[in-house]
């Protein structure tokens, strides 16, 4: 049996390996047994002296399995159940793994590869600890490289909420100010109503304007301003930037625009 990191077996440390497994059966327990030596025939030249691990498990009755047979059940991200079926009998045992500790690792070992060659890489290393709620200093050491190689939306945008998620508010929000600074129009308007969906419309209707200053002639512009006007209710304005909007748009995008054209013929508010 192999773990490709560390596990815990039933609550015991297991380090990352290649085993050989064996058990002890009785009555009303099992002994699992992990060996160090994993090459041996069986378990004829079975040595205790080899043991990395022993655990105890109970056995249950089951539905019979004629040949040996192992499955996992109860998988969950981060542990499952690995059981030994044969006739009317089934040996569980337990093994889970600190997820987050070994795709820190993992992380930690592709930043030193091709990983670690440009601000992507770094970025989404401290993207990850962010999610997760998870080493976040580092995160903001990563991230602080990300944007040495080069600054971008991206980079500052995700600093500003991992000083947010430290506490550092005030941090949080200059770097913020920054990000936005450096943003195009399709990143500003998508962070903008990624505000308006989580119900900060108020914050929202502040950037929207800020949009077409980036690029006037922009497509994502004109959808901007159309739902600055529907929120204003001028609805034959709304339309008209619409319907330019949907003109520049790639072809992908038309049918997502079009219907809120058709809202808008109905003086029915976009943004609602």
């Amino acid at each position: 049996i192999t773990v490709s990191s560390d596990v815990s077996v039933e609550g015991k440390p297991l380090t990352a390996g290649t085993y050989g497994l064996h058990t002890i059966p009785d009555k009303d327990q099992w002994t699992v047994i992990f060996s160090k030596n994993s090459t041996s025939w069986g378990s004829f030249s079975y040595d205790e002296k080899e043991d990395a691990l022993r655990v105890n498990v109970k056995p249950h009755a089951a539905e019979s399995f004629e040949v040996l047979t192992y499955v996992f059940d109860d998988i969950k991200p981060d542990s499952a159940t690995a059981v030994l079926r044969w006739e009317k009998l089934a040996v569980p045992f337990h093994v889970s793994v600190d997820v987050k500790a070994v795709v820190l690792q993992s992380i930690r070992n592709e930043l030193r590869s091709v990983g670690g060659f440009s601000w992507g890489g770094y970025d989404e290393a401290a993207q990850w600890c962010l999610d997760n709620n998870y080493n976040l200093e580092e995160a903001l050491k990563w991230e602080d490289t990300s944007i040495q190689n080069e600054a971008r939306f991206e980079n500052y945008e995700t600093k500003s909420r991992i000083l947010d998620a430290m506490g550092r508010k005030e941090d949080s929000a200059k770097v913020l100010s920054a990000a936005l600074d450096k943003a195009n129009a399709i990143q500003l308007y998508s962070y903008a109503r990624g505000l308006q969906r989580q119900g900060n419309a108020k914050r929202a209707f502040e950037l929207y304007p800020q949009v077409p200053q980036k690029d006037r002639n922009h497509w994502i512009s004109h959808l901007a301003l159309a739902r600055i006007s529907s929120n204003t209710g001028d609805f034959t304005a709304a339309a008209k930037e619409m319907t330019e909007a949907i003109n520049g748009a790639p072809e992908t995008t038309k049918p997502f625009l079009q219907p809120l054209l058709k809202r808008l013929e109905a003086k029915d508010d976009i943004n609602k």
